[in-house]
């Protein structure tokens, strides 16, 4: 039987289409159990029905013409109950149905297997004996384990039209699932891209002159140097000052120590250009893959960008033209902003990608340049889906290949509620996020990379809520002096002057280690990191303090924000070095002062002591992402967890109320300063809750804004009472979905996730 498997299972896998698939299935399946009948019958769930696709043992005639509604028959009952189902004598069963278009007898013996990919039944394989017989636990193994082979096949043919072919209808109304990364509707054609140059394919090669190599590498860094500078200019006029920046730490990334000096050395060690180049890019992309942190492990995809556009440079590779539609939907594994870059803004309407997530650099300039895109869309056959009609919905990380008229007929409504929607927020520029009885609620920026330019979605916050001081620790070889670090902090608290801007202290360790301070922990979610390793290693905590005071000498809008705080401890050792570093700094002639300091609650320890904290700091400031995914155990970029993280879940609501009554006791603000802060809908609870700022990306200002402007805080009080009613998050959300609709506000976000 084993054999057997094996054997039909690579009869399969090179079938060049589904009824090749289908029709050795059935062959074969029917040959090794010694049955009368195999058949598959697939699920149309658009038409309620279940099709007769492929059989070996009853007319061919009816493969196709055969279909039973759903609900009917023993076909029905296996697609309902999604498992195997062995009868003796199947003709006794309550839902037995003889169908006598397929010339079947009165047959007795019955097993049928549902077809399942990704929870879905997408139709059941059956085998039918004249006789009694209850088939044997081996047979309905090997039965089952064809079934989900199939499912594969079964995908891909969706994927492509060929199902809708067999079954002679238009194309099915399926999408493919992925994350969404920018909201938005793009309906176009779509154009696959690919890495112009292989760095894995490299091989080591010893050089008898080094000299002439180094060279070659110089001018190759010089090259891409200049190519980004000409695409940063390309694109500012669509860009934010913060989307503007990322072409900041690109340049930060091209020209660290540990890209060229690692270079370098391996050059002058006897390797050639390319070599050494391919060793630095995958020693330096590694530290990155290794973080847990979303944000900061899709930076190793911009090293191996970057390591690709240096070697194409050194290959003296110029790729062949792209000729892009007027409509373009941008589909690839991995998409580079060089290739993003290259799309003219006009015909650019959408991005696919296979990898990634919502936190990769190419994903916030989807987001910069209002472009929709899905990431992480793993079932998308990029091989195949060249010049193929393609929608994209950003809200929910679908993809729809050769949609069917309905399906295009309303992404179509979509977008035109859309571009409505997206004029109309233009109105809101410079007006405040005030509810319609008179409270205004800040909405400040979440920010690690500040440029020098000053456009216009800038002006738009109230501050910055949340800077990450991370990167420029993370790209050297060694950690930045005072003085390096107080230039970086002048410059954002110059930039946003008077506003406010609350820097986070380094949160690095255990999911985010350094290149040059290495840690390996078996569980990194659980180690040493943020608070942790700098009261550790207080060395590294005073030079950060002693940097950020300094930069806020004659600006006064600096607040201090303490990230992972698991105990009132951490609090109390952290106040007293700020207060060591502060009064060194007097001693030293500075005129700081000491500004609000801040904790964040990321943990649930943090949520169950928020009283205790509060009193001993000036405000708190709530970290969704973290909280959602402590309080729910789940790893939103694990893809067979991801759809349980749910920052809407009634327990991560009422985690929230928690904290806001503990933090009322002294008095002390609460800001939030996670993804769901961005959120329109979670924006009404948050202002019923009473959180006294909301803090996001800057693609998220003007829709939460037009959100805050359209709701009273009393209305905003009832929805939250009715929400902690809820006992799941799919509730919480048609609830809020609903009021949206109520204030004529749908069109800002779309039902289900």
């Amino acid at each position: 039987m084993l054999e057997s498997l094996r054997r039909i299972v690579h009869e399969v896998d090179n079938a060049p289409d589904l009824e090749q698939a289908l029709a050795i299935i059935v062959r074969r399946v029917k040959e090794a159990v010694g049955a009368d009948v195999c058949s598959v019958y697939l699920n149309d769930y658009d038409n309620r029905r279940h099709i007769l696709q492929a059989t070996d043992g009853l007319r061919q005639a009816a493969v196709g013409r055969v279909r039973i509604e759903m609900g009917r028959g023993l076909v029905g009952l296996v697609s309902e109950r999604a498992e195997p189902l062995n009868l003796d004598d199947a003709a006794a069963h309550p839902r037995y149905l003889c169908i006598t278009d397929t010339g079947e007898q009165r047959f007795h013996g019955f097993l049928g297997a549902p077809i399942i990919q990704n929870r879905k039944v997408l139709g059941v394989l059956v085998l039918r004996q004249l006789e009694k017989r209850h088939y044997q636990e081996e047979e309905v193994t090997f039965v089952v384990t064809l079934a989900s082979q199939l499912a594969g096949a079964i995908t891909y043919a969706r994927i492509n039209g060929e199902l809708a072919r067999l079954q002679d209808e238009g194309i099915p109304q399926r999408f493919l699932p992925g994350l969404p990364a920018a909201p938005g509707i793009g309906i176009g054609t779509a154009v696959v891209v690919y890495p112009p140059a292989d760095l894995d394919a490299i091989p080591d090669r010893r050089i008898e002159n080094p000299e002439v190599e180094e060279e070659s590498f110089r001018n190759a860094v010089q090259d891409v140097a200049e190519d980004l500078d000409r695409m940063a200019l390309r694109t500012q006029s669509n860009l934010s000052a913060e989307d503007m920046a990322l072409f900041d730490a690109w340049r930060l990334m091209l020209e660290s120590d540990t890209l060229i000096d690692g270079t370098l050395t391996r050059i002058r060690a006897g390797n050639w250009a390319p070599g050494a180049l391919r060793a630095t890019i995958a020693e330096h992309a590694r530290v990155f893959d290794a973080m847990e942190d979303a944000y900061l492990r899709e930076r190793g995809t911009d090293v191996r960008d970057l390591g690709r556009c240096i070697l194409t440079r050194l290959q003296n590779l110029t790729a062949a033209p792209i000729q892009y539609p007027p409509k373009t939907i941008l589909v690839g594994e991995e998409i580079s902003a060089m290739q993003i870059a290259d799309v003219p803004r006009e015909r650019f309407v959408g991005m696919v990608s296979t990898g990634g997530s919502g936190s990769s650099h190419v994903a916030i300039l989807a987001r910069g340049m209002g472009v929709p895109a899905a990431m992480g869309v793993a079932d998308l056959p990029v091989g195949r889906v060249e010049g193929r009609d393609m929608v994209v919905d950003g809200y929910r990380g679908r993809v729809y290949v050769a949609p069917g008229p309905a399906v295009r007929a309303e992404y179509q409504r979509m977008a035109e509620d859309d571009r409505a929607m997206t004029h109309e927020l233009q109105s809101l520029r410079h007006l405040p996020a005030e509810t319609t009885d008179g409270y205004v609620l800040p909405l400040y920026l979440n920010t690690g990379l500040v440029s020098e330019s000053r456009p216009l979605g800038i002006e738009e916050s109230a501050g910055v809520g949340l800077y990450r001081t991370e990167l420029p620790f993370i790209v050297r070889d060694s950690f930045p002096s005072e003085a390096a670090q107080m230039s970086n902090y002048r410059r954002v608290l110059e930039l946003f002057a008077p506003r406010p801007v609350t820097i986070r202290t380094l949160d690095i360790g255990g999911d985010k280690p350094l290149p040059y301070f290495p840690m390996h922990e078996a569980n990194p979610f659980l180690g040493w990191r943020g608070i942790r390793i700098t009261l550790d290693h207080p060395e590294i905590f005073l030079t950060q303090i002693r940097a950020i005071l300094r930069a806020a000498i004659g600006l006064d809008n600096l607040q201090l924000l303490f990230p992972m705080i698991s105990t009132v401890g951490e609090i109390d050792e952290s106040l007293t070095l700020v207060q060591r570093a502060h009064d060194e700094l007097l001693e030293e002639g500075y005129q700081v002062k000491m500004p609000p300091i801040g904790a964040m609650i990321e943990v649930p320890a943090a949520v169950y002591q928020s009283e205790a904290i509060a009193r001993r700091v000036d405000f708190l400031s709530v970290g969704t992402n973290d909280l959602t995914q402590y309080l729910l155990a789940v790893d939103r970029n694990n893809p067979h967890v991801a759809k349980l993280f749910d920052d809407l879940h009634p327990a991560v609501l009422r985690a929230l109320m928690q904290v806001l009554v503990g933090a009322r006791v002294h008095g002390r603000e609460v800001s939030i300063c996670g993804e769901m802060a961005g959120d329109p809908m979670a924006s009404i609870l948050l202002l019923g809750m009473g959180v006294n700022s909301l803090s996001m990306g800057a693609s998220s200002l003007l829709r939460v804004k037009r959100v805050i402007r359209s709701i009273s805080r009393g209305r905003a009080r009832e929805v939250l009472k009715a929400a902690l009613q809820c006992e799941d998050a799919a509730s919480v959300r048609r609830l809020l979905f609903n009021t949206l609709d109520t204030l004529g506000l749908a069109g800002l976000v779309r039902p289900g996730r």
